[in-house]
């Protein structure tokens, strides 16, 4: 087992939640956790016991303090973080249920990360015997400055020999700056090995195409299979792309299965119905930090495919963006098949 540390890279935020499944200030509360997408991933891999390595940049102030002590509690290796002006980003989420679905709203300009550009961050140290770099298209959708940042790093990894993972995650919200996801997402897809996104994620940010309907029940996997060819046959670079295949019934009832294709061979995962989710919010991250622990901890691709998709399959049933599973837990459901009976 490799014990070099995955690196993640992007930004974190504070994040506002109602009680329950309440709307927002419909009671005069807010429930204060942390979250992001980078961040996501590196407890992911933590959790499951790979070591894990964040950076980011945040103001020097109280709430900074309070998110590196939660991370350093995980066993995350946080410093590399760099302070800097600006603020700490806020985003609110109302969680959905039956068939009103969640809401987010971003409150996130001018944080620190945000105005971040190339120079700013030590990327050859922060590599130094790193077994794996992944980001997000999150960050470079927040300021021209931070996909220049974003961009330098990938090309940094990429020369020094560090394998890259990027979840494509378009968010229509934050492009906001002049630029499109895909002129800019392509450019960087161009130096990652690994690709993770949804059908969405390829056609806003890559601009490739199928037609689906994720309302629609069982999913078509030949189409699925298509898409993955196209984005390889795109980008002759990437070692594989692995698609979250999420049918949307109501925001409480998902079908939730994954498939990746590595150019020789198409496989597709074990399919799970989470009837009544308490959080979808990190569900792909789940993915992603289960896919990389699994890549470089598990025997073949498969395991891998499998241990991520029930990772993110648990990640729905807790509150907050964070997946607080060990790998001993997701292989039980894995064996056990998810009944959910009391373990005693």
């Amino acid at each position: 087992m490799s014990q070099a540390p995955v690196v993640t890279f992007g930004e974190i935020m504070l994040r506002l939640a109602p009680p329950g499944f309440e709307r927002l200030l419909m009671s005069p509360s807010l429930v204060a956790t942390f979250g992001g997408g980078e961040a996501n991933v590196a407890v992911s891999v933590a959790n499951f016991g790979h070591p894990a390595r964040y950076v980011t940049v945040l103001p020097d102030n109280p709430i900074t303090d309070a998110f590196i002590y939660q991370m350093r509690g995980f066993g995350i290796d946080t410093s590399f973080i760099r302070r800097a002006p600006g603020r700490f980003g806020i985003y609110f989420v109302e969680p959905g249920a039956n068939q009103r679905p969640s809401k987010v709203v971003y409150d996130r300009a001018h944080s620190s990360i945000s105005q971040a550009k190339p120079g700013d961050l030590d990327w050859k140290a922060i590599f130094a015997g790193a077994a794996w770099f992944h980001v997000t298209g999150i960050t470079p959708a927040l300021s021209q400055s931070a996909a220049d940042l974003a961009l330098e790093a990938v090309k940094t990894a990429r020369g020094m020999g560090v394998p890259v993972s990027c979840d494509l995650n378009y968010r229509k919200n934050l492009w906001k700056y002049g630029k499109s996801a895909q002129e800019v997402m392509t450019e960087i897809v161009r130096y990652v090995d690994y690709a993770i996104a949804n059908e969405e994620d390829c056609q806003k940010s890559l601009g490739i195409q199928i037609d689906v309907d994720v309302h629609s029940g069982r999913l078509d996997q030949e189409q699925y299979k298509s898409l993955a060819e196209k984005v390889l046959a795109a980008y002759p670079d990437l070692k594989l792309i692995a698609i979250t295949l999420r049918e949307s019934f109501s925001a409480s009832h998902n079908g939730w299965s994954a498939c990746l294709h590595d150019r020789n061979e198409f496989l597709v995962s074990r399919r799970y119905d989470i009837t009544h989710i308490v959080d979808r919010v990190g569900g792909g991250d789940a993915f992603a930090g289960g896919l990389i622990y699994g890549i470089l901890n598990l025997p073949s691709l498969r395991d891998a495919l499998e241990f991520a998709v029930a990772a993110s399959c648990l990640k729905h049933s807790v509150p907050g963006d964070f997946n607080r599973f060990t790998r001993a837990e997701v292989e039980a459901l894995l064996k056990e098949g998810g009944s959910g009976r009391v373990q005693r």
